[in-house]
């Protein structure tokens, strides 16, 4: 059973039923179910499919003829058995066409799975595919071809095929950007494996791992969070315990300097510039540290957010993946015994990272805490905004890490909070938002209403402070 993916599936099974030939790229991070949908959407039936051969498995001087060879497995799987061997992408398409030709169907479904590991250096993968598709398939007076792209490596397939510069350039009629489950989905997946957690218990499993399908498959029945977490990550063999270096890898050809990136973003918990990711890193502040940051945020690694009331030279860089920060606070080139989680899930470091992987949820789930606040139709702009001292004005120096701009007039000035009970709002969170709310009504001079919101994981314990507070949004919200 699918779950989610509801409107991706729409979408691709629509391509059915277009008057002319589709050409659609699907493209996410790793493990984030991008060939389970394209199967199961189509019942696993295509004219023509094939997976590309991730190149680490291939010597360097061989890679080439070796996807060439697989490709031609595949031509042979799909009835084509009279052609020679296959020595350039030019004769693999001019094959395909003959595959196309031989089908009786009426939609021609071609689905080439990890195209990124096919475009070998040299390869002339790109142009022959380029002619294939301008030159013959939208040529053909049957209209009848549905080729259906995807790839692990989201770098290359926006570099490539999204924003194209050469001849595929604006040839797409469609593309899918896979996002993680939700924690609505999550919660479903789980269910439909039969695996018992509570929502508390789902929600620390989210901010472990996020919402990656494939690290969701691995839980296991009939054991505890604290034991999972144990076996996936911490115990001898561990099938996520070297997922990082797997991650990054499959994603970017040459990983080493993304990683720099996102080591020196988990080292703080708000966003910093450009120019202070340059001086961590000792990568050169240019055109391609630019170009690195935009795939990492296009790959939903990280979030870059313009400080409110300030241009986009003042934009701000956050680590956003909650696998990229449990890596980082857990896992890098540390020891730990086989039950770690276990026994030290109450430990300080447990806690400081907790409060800092709950604000990444919900920073990931801002359609459902403006589900919660009642206004999922209204226009808004989601921002955060800092501000430094400036004792002649009587600003104190401030971090909102999540501002909701709402059209109708209000700032929902969002506090976000972890804890294993009802929240409670004592004298000194609420001298720190009124702080916060001074701060920011002096510094950007707005008119607008701010409303003081908390999000947190139960509620909050009424007492003379919590009255202060005009919105509670708790952790079951964000399953919506």
């Amino acid at each position: 059973m699918m779950i989610g993916r509801k409107e991706e599936k729409k979408t691709l099974l629509s391509l059915i039923n277009e008057e002319e030939s589709q050409f659609i790229a699907v493209f996410g991070r790793r493990r984030i179910g991008k060939t389970y949908l394209v199967r199961e959407s189509f019942d696993h039936h295509f004219t023509f499919q094939h997976t590309g051969i991730s190149n680490n498995q291939i010597e360097p001087g061989v890679r080439k003829q070796a996807q060439l060879d697989k490709f031609a497995e595949s031509l042979r799987e799909a009835g084509l058995t009279n052609f020679e061997k296959l020595t350039s992408w030019n004769e693999a398409f001019n094959a395909l066409k003959e595959v196309i030709k031989q089908s009786d169907e009426r939609k021609k479904v071609i689905f080439i799975d990890e195209l990124s590991w096919m475009d070998t250096k040299d390869s002339g993968l790109l142009s022959a595919l380029e002619s294939f598709w301008n030159g013959w398939a939208t040529a053909r007076k049957e209209k009848d071809i549905v080729l259906i792209v995807c790839a692990s490596a989201t770098y290359w397939m926006i570099r490539n095929i999204v924003n194209a510069k050469g001849g595929l350039h604006n040839r797409l009629t469609g593309q899918i950007y896979l996002k993680p489950f939700t924690l609505g989905e999550c919660e479903e997946y789980l269910q439909s494996k039969k695996i018992i957690f509570n929502r508390h218990q789902i929600l620390q499993c989210y901010m472990v791992m996020g919402g990656v399908p494939y690290y969701w498959s691995l839980l296991k029945k009939g054991k505890s969070l604290s034991q999972n977490i144990d076996e996936l990550f911490f115990k001898e063999g561990a099938p996520l315990a070297h997922e990082y270096e797997n991650l990054y890898s499959a994603l970017f050809g040459k990983p080493d300097q993304y990683m720099k990136i996102v080591e020196a973003l988990s080292t703080v918990n708000k966003g910093i510039t450009r120019d202070e990711i340059s001086k961590k890193t000792g990568i050169a502040s240019s055109g391609d540290l630019s170009r690195k940051l935009t795939e990492l945020e296009s790959c939903g690694f990280i979030r870059k957010y313009i400080p409110f009331g300030y241009k986009e030279r003042n934009c701000l860089y956050q680590l956003l993946d909650n696998y990229t920060l449990f890596y980082y606070k857990f896992l890098n080139n540390k020891a730990y015994d086989d039950n770690f989680w276990m026994n030290q899930s109450n430990s300080p470091a447990v806690h400081a990272w907790s409060g800092v992987a709950f604000e990444r949820v919900c920073l990931e789930h801002i359609p459902q805490i403006k589900v919660a606040l009642g206004i999922s139709g209204v226009y808004t702009e989601v921002n955060a905004w800092q501000c430094q001292p400036e004792k002649d004005l009587g600003i104190f120096g401030s971090q909102i890490d999540l501002l909701i701009v709402r059209k109708d007039q209000i700032i929902n000035l969002c506090e976000m909070k972890y804890s294993e009970t009802d929240y409670t709002v004592d004298a000194s969170f609420d001298r720190n938002q009124k702080r916060k709310i001074s701060d920011f009504l002096k510094k950007t001079g707005t008119k607008y209403a701010i409303h003081s919101t908390l999000i947190t994981t139960y509620g909050v314990e009424e007492n003379s402070y919590s009255g202060e507070i005009q919105a509670v949004i708790t952790s079951d919200d964000l399953f919506a």
